[in-house]
């Protein structure tokens, strides 16, 4: 990453942290709350509360970690084919592989239901900001703060469910400033329709991941239905078959993951010199073993290729965000901007008095976090088989509970979408969950040490990889009929069940859970207090025009379609079809390089010319994968699907000198539908008007 970059970033640094003026196209911002004035001010743009409104109810949230949009009157789905792949995955087969072959149904009868691809679109926001924070009481301790907040936020959703009939959930912005209630429509009858190779969905491979130019196809569609038929939805994106110009505003609708941007200066040192360093060596250790696991025969490297195409995915841009982390100007710049605004607050008496110890309390719960950290996340194990057994082991144990008294995750409102998970007839493949299981026991062992306690009953008097072994084939959790029993029968059954994949989780679960109760009560209630207490500050001193940190929900970003500079070289805004010949034939013989031969074979009935991938400077981050990108008339012009290596310190501070977020275009879609993959009466559901 070059000087400007970083220099650039160091600004946005100070205007998230210690003030409400945004000096660029920032922000991922709330759809109750967009910056209208400065759209207004710099595009002549104005959204109206009916273009909000619209734009809102047509963005879907995937439970799989992704966005997309409804794409027709016939409740299409457009997302990214790697938001996608995990149901790719489940219907392939040895004889068939649908991540290489691609999937297209000619007709509705041919569509794949998904049995646990659950989607969500935000319909109402309310503001629960008081009923929350009125839960708590001056003489409460951090740690029975955070409970009251957590019994309320329970309550509350429960009570949103049973008025609304929708998916409520409270949302914390502003990291404890302000609390949301966010109530969904919940779809859970979806079914596959049309997907791209993998090869040309991922063209590049991990090579050209996070690079730009690309030229990638990466686009997945569902139909949605309810009831039992086809859902009309009340708000979908028409398409612009003229796609984006150099130049013009665009808009992203999408869900952004979690951003870092008003974390204080101890926060990023905790960042930089514990969490991220710990994070990346898991993901470069577990890369190898995956390389190594998919090298034994070609049903390995099917089955492995969804868990290593995520870890290579996390580990490069957990490698741009350390890379930002260890820039000594961002962390001058941050404590300088901190520095300025905690002297705004030690200024004013009255300000110092409720605001003043934030600070110093959020470095305090820092410190004691480093104390358990590593232990805390030494200890989980990563596997389908595994999750399944704790989850009816803690389900058993949370459900007798009042609903508010429960851990979150079990509490009445969230329920049916862990049922969805929990009763799921995808396939599990035994050597993949020995793999996944002897590796969480290798690094546990590796990093608490094989005479530790919680290791040895973990380990079981075995090595790690004959403990995963006897773990897996003697589990008889892949039968949904014993799940569904197991979880009807609660307490009694667990206790009396001889399955090893459930003893083992029950063995491990009280030492987790007491390390999750150290945290929550240690160190959450903590952050969420003095966090609440620098919103406060922020929001009297530089006022509320300020977008909160990324929660993985709804938000709305924008800026130009917009090439750059690199290496003193212009970088265009957009490439094209014939780019990507030109450079499969350049790659010729190197992996992720390899165009589906039908790209070979209709390559003269394509416009070589049509726009295939292009940039914008739209503040995105993870989670934003699938977001629709759209014109000022709320036409469909593009599909995020990545950021170049620029992009990755956004997770910290945004930049607009060189990171941008990259689309497929529109244009290229239907193209590519038409005149090589012969659907053209998706195209024309499409573009019906």
């Amino acid at each position: 990453m070059n000087r400007i970059v970083r220099r650039t970033a160091l600004v946005a640094v100070i205007g998230a942290a210690a003030s409400s003026f945004v000096m660029a196209d920032e922000g991922m911002w709330l759809f109750t709350k967009p910056p209208a004035k400065y759209l207004k001010e710099k595009y002549g743009f104005e959204p109206t509360p009916q273009w909000l409104e619209h734009v809102q109810k047509s963005s879907v949230r995937f439970n799989t970690g992704g966005s997309g949009s409804f794409v027709s009157a016939d409740g299409l789905v457009m997302t990214n084919h790697h938001v996608g792949s995990d149901n790719l995955e489940k219907f392939s087969t040895p004889e068939k592989n649908l991540l290489k072959t691609g999937f297209y149904a000619k007709t509705r009868d041919e569509e794949l239901k998904c049995d646990d691809l659950e989607l969500n679109v935000l319909w109402n926001i309310e503001d629960v900001t008081d009923r929350i924070k009125g839960a708590v009481t001056k003489e409460m301790s951090s740690a029975a703060a955070n409970t009251a907040r957590r019994k309320m936020t329970s309550t509350a959703e429960k009570e949103c469910e049973d008025k609304t009939k929708l998916d409520c959930q409270v949302v914390t912005l502003y990291k404890g400033g302000k609390y949301q209630m966010y109530q969904y429509k919940r779809f859970t009858d979806v079914r596959l329709v049309m997907a791209p190779e993998q090869d040309i969905a991922f063209f590049g491979g991990d090579n050209d991941n996070f690079e730009y130019p690309r030229f990638d196809l990466d686009m997945c569609f569902f139909h949605v239905y309810e009831d039992g038929k086809p859902l009309k939805p009340e708000h979908y994106l028409k398409w612009s078959t003229e796609g984006a110009a150099d130049g013009e505003l665009v808009f992203v609708s999408g869900h952004p993951g979690n951003t870092q941007r008003l974390n204080t200066v101890e926060h990023v040192k905790f960042m930089r010199d514990v969490e991220a360093p710990f994070n990346l060596h898991r993901l470069w250790r577990r890369e190898v073993q995956l390389q190594t696991f998919m090298a034994r025969n070609t049903e390995f490297e099917r089955i492995a290729s969804g868990d290593f195409f995520g870890v290579q995915n996390s580990r490069k841009a957990r490698t741009g965000i350390l890379a930002g982390l260890q820039d000594p100007q961002l962390s001058q710049k941050k404590m300088e901007a901190e520095k300025k605004l905690r002297a705004a607050v030690d200024a004013n008496p009255d300000y110092k008095g409720q605001w003043g110890d934030a600070w110093d309390k959020v470095a305090s719960a820092l410190k004691a976090h480093r104390e358990f950290y590593v232990r805390s996340r030494s200890i989980g194990i990563s596997s389908d088989m595994f999750g399944i057994a704790r989850n009816l082991v803690r389900l058993a144990e949370e459900k007798p509970k009042p609903s508010p008294e429960r851990l979150r995750e079990y509490n009445d409102a969230a329920l049916d979408s862990l049922y969805l998970q929990l009763y799921s007839p995808a396939p599990i493949y035994d050597d993949l969950e020995m793999d996944r299981i002897a590796s969480s026991l290798a690094f546990m062992t590796e990093t608490l040490g094989a005479d530790d306690p919680y290791v040895q009953k973990a380990l079981g008097g075995m090595s790690p990889r004959a403990r995963a072994e006897a773990l897996v084939k003697g589990t008889k959790l892949k039968d949904v009929a014993l799940r569904k029993k197991l979880a009807e029968g609660g307490t009694e059954a667990i206790a009396s069940s001889t399955d090893p994949m459930i003893k083992f989780a029950v063995d491990l679960d009280a030492e987790s859970r007491a390390l999750r109760k150290r945290f929550e009560d240690e160190i959450e209630g903590t952050l969420k207090d003095s966090y609440a207490k620098i919103a406060a500050a922020n929001f009297a001193i530089n006022g509320e025009d300020a977008y909160p940190d990324a929660t993985f929900t709804l938000r709305l970003a924008f800026g130009p379609v917009k090439g750059y500079k690199e290496g003193g070289k212009d970088v265009p805004p957009f490439t094209n079809f014939e780019g990507m010949y030109q450079r499969a034939t350049e790659r010729k013989g190197q992996k992720g390089f390899e165009l589906p031969k039908v790209w070979w074979d209709r390559k003269d009935k394509l416009d070589l010319k049509t726009p295939f991938n292009f940039v914008s400077t739209a503040d995105i981050i993870g989670g934003n994968s699938g977001s629709p990108v759209v014109n000022k008339k709320g036409e469909v012009v593009g599909l995020i699907f990545d950021g170049n290596i620029q992009s990755l310190v956004l997770d910290l501070a945004f930049t607009e000198e060189q990171a941008r977020s990259v689309s497929v275009d529109s244009r290229a879609m239907i193209e590519a539908m038409k005149k090589i993959y012969d659907a053209g009466a998706l195209a024309d559901e499409i573009l019906k008007r």
